[in-house]
């Protein structure tokens, strides 16, 4: 399929014109793309669900702020795998177009409000860990349940307007400008802020962990030389250090995942994609599903906490299995048994 030259902004509106964003021509690009979704959003969905569970099914857990950021992590990825995986497939592999603008634009607000909501998170929960190492002793008294639950309502709300803003009128169509060559029905200038506005909270990620991986070097130093004076200040620290590092991974997994999609982004507003980079585009999408698979892994490997009640939690799942199997058998035996005295006492008269 060759790129679709339309000129005129009443062409380029029009629902048709969505099959020129159908790159994938063979099935076994269809194919390929429908399994890596499949594979992709079912296990994000699954691991995540099971991070959420883990979280607010401990006490201790959930009253955290902490864990209260990577909860919304988990449901951005959660709400993330199961728009982009329905819409996605449903647009490239079905080539559904048996729908209106609005409604293109409402799919395509949801998946950027849970992805923008997920590196949303990443930043609170980065700026948690800032905090927490660079004022450690003024950290609970910031960093307070009722300061966090504010600061994921911000988010969310934030994060859902940005992502609205072509649907509320911010598209190409309505403002009469030139249309994005990735996505239907989008302003290019609107691209250009959103690509501006991952920037901007990459940045302060990477500003907030450089930080918090100095001041942790810092702590391991200090740790070292003063490794009998300090107790439960030495394990608050060394929690510190291992939360940092894990959250480090996660934020590695993210710019890996999501550079090479950035990239063409930036490309495609300065320059005209060929088809093929069309196609690596489509592709490399499915690395921002791996990427929401990946971290509820890194959490199960690194937090000792959740790692904890996920043993608990599969100790309990063996127990409940071991004890279904073991019913049956001794049904059977008690039943076997009262058919032998049943037997006796028929012998006995």
């Amino acid at each position: 399929m060759n790129i679709c030259k339309i000129h005129e902004n009443a062409s380029k509106c029009s629902v048709n014109t969505m099959e020129c964003f159908m790159v994938l021509s063979t099935q076994a690009q269809k194919i390929s793309i429908a399994t890596l979704c499949g594979l992709f959003g079912t296990l994000c969905i699954f691991e995540n669900s099971l991070v959420l569970y883990l979280i607010f099914s401990s006490p201790r857990t959930r009253r955290k702020p902490s864990y209260l950021f990577i909860s919304s992590l988990a449901l951005a990825d959660i709400l993330a795998s199961i728009i982009f995986v329905c819409s996605f497939v449903n647009f490239h592999v079905f080539n559904e177009t048996d729908f209106s603008k609005e409604t293109f634009l409402l799919q395509l607000g949801g998946v950027n409000t849970s992805f923008s909501a997920s590196l949303s998170s990443l930043l609170l929960t980065a700026l948690d860990r800032y905090i927490s190492i660079s004022r450690p002793s003024e950290y609970k008294l910031l960093m307070t349940r009722k300061r966090a639950w504010i600061a994921l309502g911000v988010l969310w709300v934030t994060c859902a307007t940005i992502a609205s803003l072509p649907l509320l009128g911010w598209n190409c169509c309505t403002l009469n400008s030139t249309c994005s060559e990735l996505f239907p029905f989008v302003d290019d200038n609107y691209l250009s802020s959103w690509i501006c506005f991952v920037m901007v909270l990459l940045g302060c990620i990477v500003y907030a962990y450089t930080h918090v991986l100095w001041r942790a070097h810092q702590h391991v130093a200090y740790m070292e030389k003063h490794q009998g004076q300090v107790g439960k200040q030495n394990a608050r620290m060394r929690m510190d250090v291992m939360l940092a590092k894990t959250l480090v991974m996660v934020l590695t997994v993210l710019v890996l995942c999501w550079s090479p999609v950035l990239v063409l982004m930036i490309y495609s507003i300065f320059a005209r994609l060929s088809n093929h980079l069309r196609k690596v585009f489509a592709f490399c999408s499915t690395l921002c599903l791996l990427n929401s698979m990946v971290n509820p892994i890194i959490y199960a490997l690194r937090s000792k906490e959740l790692y904890s009640s996920l043993r608990m939690v599969f100790s309990r799942f063996r127990r409940q299995l071991k004890a279904s199997e073991e019913s049956p058998e001794a049904d059977s035996t008690h039943k076997s048994s009262m058919i032998e005295t049943i037997c006796e006492d028929t012998r006995v008269t």
